[in-house]
């Protein structure tokens, strides 16, 4: 049960939005650009990375909404566990694993990070944009990790997968919107409307 008394019990981030309508209209568009605009990181490697940080900093609710989306984009969900086993025996392209071992500390233990961990990322073949980048996620995703523990909301794993296609077919900007204004957000008629933002305007015929 959520810790705000007028929640309901099923209160998602779309409870928490509603709260300040003026400050996540923008985050909407920070996450968008974030996880969807032009980077040297894949939507799906910028998933994973999403998923991995709400693993790390113990957020079921994150986790398996990004951990859903990451997994249509190629990742199986059965990888973190391997990742916090021992990133570098995971199942997961060599190249990621000296970036998911720098997210790691990113996450955790931010004042343990030396030049060494940048080189290593650097010398697996990453630019510093890419490193950038993946800084970013996790950052993103380690604030929405406390948004979301720090109100209290649960995860619905029902829910899990049904979050994850929309993350990857909708993205961030016109769900926000559609959810916000308790509209179903996999309903293609609306999402397809002049209303929806001009870069949104049929995806959802994709």
């Amino acid at each position: 049960m959520p810790f705000f008394p007028s929640f309901p019990d099923d209160a998602d981030v779309r409870t928490i939005f509603a709260q300040r309508p003026d400050y996540y209209r923008h985050w909407a568009q920070c996450n968008q650009t974030i996880m969807r605009g032009p980077s040297p990181l894949s939507e799906g490697q910028r998933e994973l990375i999403a998923a991995w940080t709400s693993n790390l900093t113990q957020c079921p609710y994150c986790f398996g909404g990004h951990q859903a989306a990451a997994k249509i984009l190629g990742y199986d969900p059965a990888l973190y566990d391997a990742l916090r086993d021992n990133v570098d025996a995971a199942p997961v392209e060599d190249k990621m694993k000296p970036l998911l071992k720098y997210v790691r500390k990113v996450a955790l233990e931010p004042y343990k990070l030396t030049q060494a961990d940048a080189d290593a990322v650097f010398g697996a073949g990453w630019s510093e944009r890419a490193l950038h980048d993946a800084i970013v996620v996790c950052c993103m995703f380690a604030f929405m990790n406390r948004l979301v523990l720090g109100h209290g909301v649960k995860a619905i794993p029902e829910r899990f997968e049904e979050r994850g296609q929309r993350h990857v077919k909708y993205g961030y900007v016109a769900q926000h919107d559609h959810l916000m204004q308790g509209a179903d957000p996999a309903a293609p008629a609306k999402l397809d409307s002049p209303n929806a933002p001009s870069w949104q305007r049929g995806r959802a015929a994709e």
